[in-house]
Formats: structure tokens, C-alpha cells, sequence
């Protein structure tokens, strides 16, 4: 038995995955975002932890048999967050997470001090990734600067918590820009530019590697024989690639969870920082991928539900079972800034199109449409990056409609596999990661693809029509980036 380990920004989730890789049990523990000020968002590590514990309480209360013949333990992780560590391992503040945009202006900084950084780390600098907040915090938070000893992403601090061991794989090293990702190991030369060094940076590991082993008290609290190895595991990208069988090159999937994902596997360092492309490690050894994000995908849907007082099911209900044209309303879902293609912490969101006759319906269907032209724009940019895409799978949350997933079909052009199991996600990637650095089997061998229920193609209909939408869509970016550069002067 394998335990995966989920740390999303929303929730917390662990699944127990036996031999034949099917699911025996599983756990979501919610979580919160803190947000002090517009764009700042940060979580406290110790509600993680808490998570982490009733959510794993839970599977040996409920699995207690699978429980006790865990032997592999893998953690997904979402990326970029910066956990800082004192002296005696105390967390120091909370952490500022992948969707804070406070460290904007300290990704020029950085560039600026390493001018090798996009060759090297593979990737722009962008607020949300770990560097720039390290500089932010030097500038406007020195004393806790100075009294900084270790830095872990989220992933890396629940595994110090389980096992005292500070270790960390590379697909999520890749996210931190500390990273010389062709040649997976810490960057000095990136590292000096947050007047750090490798002191400060966990153990290096692919994510196939063992990587510490559980803590004796937790293994009893849990019931469970022997004490676990910990994978090296995965973000939480790489993780949902892993458990996807996304491993060989050319393999891809979107990700409609609370951000948005474009994912290309690719068997070599392919670094294309214009237009917001990553270029990050795999989890697996010697394959990396090429990578798009928008920030708010299903978070706008979800924040659509709490601004309407309605929950997301009941939105989707109003929809009609085909879309047969484009709303009249244009939604642009940039509620947390945007990466992908256009590296803006500072845009914010908008509904244009408002009149009158406007309803409920045609604004859902908005925001559904919204999301899919922000993937458009990133599988355009992939595809300027070399990595054109004619299909792919659809994982994450907003997978589970139907509705939207046929949308995003006719924007992309794109011919999308809904799969049986599209909701299981990293967690069921990292079991698999767990699997792999107990038994040395083969990548190949274990990271099947995910057997596909549905496959929906563009609607050659609606193909004219979307394009319209698209082209107003496009055209509304620099406006509203015009009137907020006026409202903020």
C-alpha cells in the first residue's frame, strides 16, 4: 500500500492506492488563504500540518487494515510558496504563496543582479515564483531576512515535519528560480542574487528517490507496521503529469483546478521564458516539460458561486446542455494578476459587455468562456515555444463539467479526453512516486496513462463565432491595462 499526499491551496487530500493502483481510501481536509492586502496571499505552514494530520487520522480510522501495510509515502505539493526557517527550524512568518503578487517590482531586481537567470533557471521572473519574495522580504521585512537560516517550499516543510529531514525533488526546486534546471542542481549565481547560498536549500532528489523515512511516532499514530519511505515526489504539476502517465515526450494535459495548467512533456531543457513559458524538471529522472499558467481558472468559477450567493453546480445548471453561440458578455479571469502570456501581477478582472437584458446565465457562461481564452493564449504560446498541441487530457476540478470542458474544446481547437479518474490529481501521482522509491520498478512500468470515458472535439459551428469572441477578448487586455496604469498614477 501507498499513501499520496496532496497539498493544495484549497485543500488538503491523501488517497491509499494498493498494488493494482486502485484507490482504497481517501481524505480532503479544507484550507484558507489569508489576503492582508489586495494580490498578497499567504497560509500558515501549521495549517497545513493540521490538515495533513486529521486527514491521515482519518484514513486509519477508516482504512485501518491498508493503513498498516503502507510502505511508500509520496507529497504533491503546490509550488513556489516560501516557508523561512529560523535558527531552531521555527517558521519565521506565514508563507507568501504561488498567487501573491506583492514581489513584482523584485523581479527586475533579480534579473538585474543575475542576467543569466532566463538561460539558466529556465523561466521570466515572475512574482509568484520563490526568488523575488525572498528580496521582498530582505527589503521590507529585514528582520525577518537576517533571522532566516532555511528556506522549503510547501511540500518540502510537511516532509521536514515527518521525517527532520530538509529535501526537496526537482520539478518543484524548478518553481523557486534557484534552480539550474538543464543541469538540475542549485544555481549559485541565482542564489547570490537573494543574498543566499546553498546552506540554505534542502538536499537535492529526483522525485523517484527515496527521501527520508517517516517519523516512529507518526507511524504509530497511524497504525502502521513498518515505518514508510518517503518519496522524493513532486509539485503539483509534475505530480498530476506523473499520475496522468504524462512521463514520455510529447505526452500533455490541461489542468482546470484553481489555477490553469498547459502541460508538454519533453525529453530535453527547453527554455522559452518569452511569453511566460516555464521550463521546469519532471519529477521523473532526465525528462523535463514545458509548462503555461493562468492564475484563476476554477477560482473564477468559485468566485463567481460566492459572489452570486449560489454554488457552482447550480450556475452550471442554468447553462443550456449545448452551447450553440458565445456569450454576449466577455469575462476576463485575471482576479490574481496573470502569468501566462502576460507576467501582469497588477491586472485585475472585468465583465464587459453588460446590458440590460444581461442574465445570470450569460455571465456563468462568461466567466466558463473566460477561462478557456486565457488556455488559448497559453497553448498559442506553446506553440511559438515548439510544442504544438492538437489534443490533450483535462484534469482538475473544473473537469468535471462537461459543459465546460466542451467549451474549452471549441476555443483551443483542441480535442480534450475527459478521463474516468480526472479528479485524482497529484495525490494519486505522488502514490505513484511513493511506489517507485520502494520498489525500483520502472517509470514506464507504473506510470500508466489514465483510462479516457469521453473524448469532445471543437464544435466546427461555433468556430467563426469564437473567434469573434476571442479577437474582443484579446483587444480588452491593453485597455484595462491603460485605464488601471491611469486610475493607479
Amino acid at each position: 500500500m501507498f499513501v499520496g499526499i496532496d497539498l493544495g491551496t484549497s485543500a488538503l487530500k491523501a488517497v491509499l492506492v494498493d498494488g493494482d493502483q486502485q484507490v482504497k481510501g481517501s481524505h480532503t481536509h479544507p484550507l484558507r488563504v489569508s489576503s492582508p492586502h489586495p494580490g498578497w496571499n499567504e497560509q500558515a505552514p501549521e495549517d497545513w500540518w493540521t490538515a495533513l494530520l486529521a486527514a491521515m487520522d482519518a484514513l486509519a480510522a477508516s482504512c485501518p487494515r491498508e493503513m498498516a501495510a503502507v510502505k511508500g509515502i509520496g507529497l504533491s505539493g503546490q509550488q513556489h510558496g516560501a516557508v523561512l526557517l529560523g535558527r531552531d527550524g521555527n517558521v519565521l512568518r506565514p508563507c507568501i504563496l504561488w498567487n501573491d503578487v506583492r514581489a513584482a517590482a523584485q523581479c527586475a531586481t533579480f534579473e538585474h543582479r543575475f542576467a543569466q537567470s532566463r538561460q539558466i533557471c529556465g523561466n521570466m521572473a515572475m512574482p509568484g515564483f520563490t526568488a523575488p519574495k525572498l528580496i521582498w522580504v530582505a527589503q521590507n521585512e529585514p528582520d525577518i531576512f537576517v533571522a532566516t537560516r532555511h528556506v522549503l517550499l510547501p511540500k518540502a516543510w510537511l516532509r521536514y515535519r515527518m521525517t527532520g529531514e530538509m529535501i526537496e525533488d526537482m520539478s518543484d526546486a524548478s518553481g523557486s528560480l534557484w534552480l539550474d534546471v538543464g543541469n538540475r542542481c542549485w544555481s549559485d549565481g541565482a542564489l547570490a542574487a537573494t543574498d543566499l547560498t546553498r546552506d540554505a536549500m534542502p538536499a537535492l532528489v529526483e522525485g523517484t528517490a527515496r527521501a527520508g523515512v517517516l517519523d516512529a511516532g507518526l507511524a504509530r499514530r497511524w497504525g502502521m507496521t513498518t515505518r514508510p519511505v518517503l518519496a522524493g515526489s513532486a509539485g503539483d504539476n509534475a505530480a498530476g503529469a506523473v499520475g496522468l502517465g504524462a512521463v514520455r515526450a510529447g505526452s500533455s494535459f490541461l489542468s482546470l483546478g484553481t489555477s490553469g495548467v498547459a502541460w508538454v512533456t519533453t525529453d530535453r531543457f527547453r527554455p522559452h521564458p518569452q511569453g511566460g513559458i516555464h521550463a521546469f524538471c519532471h519529477a521523473v529522472p532526465d525528462m523535463w516539460h514545458q509548462m503555461g499558467v493562468t492564475l484563476s481558472a476554477a477560482s473564477s468559477l468559485a468566485w463567481w458561486a460566492r459572489t452570486t450567493g449560489m454554488g457552482e453546480a447550480a450556475l452550471l445548471a442554468e447553462l443550456p446542455d449545448r452551447i450553440t453561440r458565445p456569450s454576449p458578455v466577455i469575462f476576463l479571469p485575471y482576479l490574481s494578476g496573470e502569468r501566462t502570456p502576460h507576467n501582469d501581477g497588477d491586472i485585475r478582472g472585468v465583465f464587459a459587455g453588460l446590458s440590460h437584458g444581461t442574465t445570470r446565465a450569460d455571465m456563468t457562461q462568461a466567466v466558463l468562456e473566460g477561462v478557456a481564452f486565457s488556455f488559448r493564449d497559453v497553448v498559442d504560446v506553446l506553440a511559438d515555444a515548439g510544442s504544438v498541441l492538437h489534443e490533450a487530457d483535462v484534469i482538475g476540478g473544473g473537469s468535471g463539467s462537461r459543459t465546460w470542458v466542451s467549451i474549452l474544446a471549441s476555443v483551443t481547437g483542441l480535442s480534450l479526453h475527459r478521463l474516468a479518474h480526472g479528479e485524482q490529481g497529484g495525490a494519486f501521482g505522488a502514490a505513484r512516486l511513493a511506489r517507485i522509491a520502494v520498489t525500483g520498478e520502472a517509470v514506464g512500468a507504473v506510470c500508466l496513462p489514465q483510462q479516457r470515458k469521453e473524448t469532445l472535439h471543437p464544435d466546427a459551428d461555433l468556430a467563426g463565432a469564437y473567434a469573434s469572441a476571442l479577437a474582443r477578448y484579446r483587444a480588452l487586455y491593453p485597455c484595462i491595462r491603460s485605464a488601471m496604469t491611469v486610475r493607479t498614477a
